[in-house]
């Protein structure tokens, strides 16, 4: 049973996945909306709000953290001084998830997320 698990393993090993969230994350921060399934969309959305809350301080140790987590300065400086300020006023809710349909060659449910 899986009780008070709280995350999809979205049929990956632990590396793999940390490695897609990353890779998605990335993506997401560079071009501002991404399609991808439904489940990983889910798993992303909290990923990345968690990140630019991070980056909302704005500060070294912010800055560091979020580097952590990415592996990529470009976007890592983009995250803290470009979109991170956009959110300071608000409190949680930087991603959307919008359902657009089911992917034709395997029926898997498609969302695209977009940050606000």
């Amino acid at each position: 049973m899986r009780h008070l698990k709280a995350h999809r393993k979205l049929g990956r090993t632990s590396t793999h996945r940390k490695a897609l969230l990353k890779n998605m994350s990335i993506a997401l921060i560079r071009e501002g909306k991404i399609e991808t399934t439904e489940p990983k969309a889910k798993e992303l959305k909290g990923y990345v709000e968690k990140l630019i809350t991070r980056a909302k301080k704005g500060d070294g140790n912010a800055h560091r953290a979020v580097f952590s987590a990415l592996q990529e300065k470009e976007i890592t400086h983009k995250l803290v001084t470009e979109v991170a300020p956009k959110y300071v006023e608000r409190k949680g809710g930087y991603v959307s998830i919008q359902k657009t349909g089911i992917r034709r060659g395997d029926g898997a449910p498609l969302a695209v997320l977009t940050l606000i």
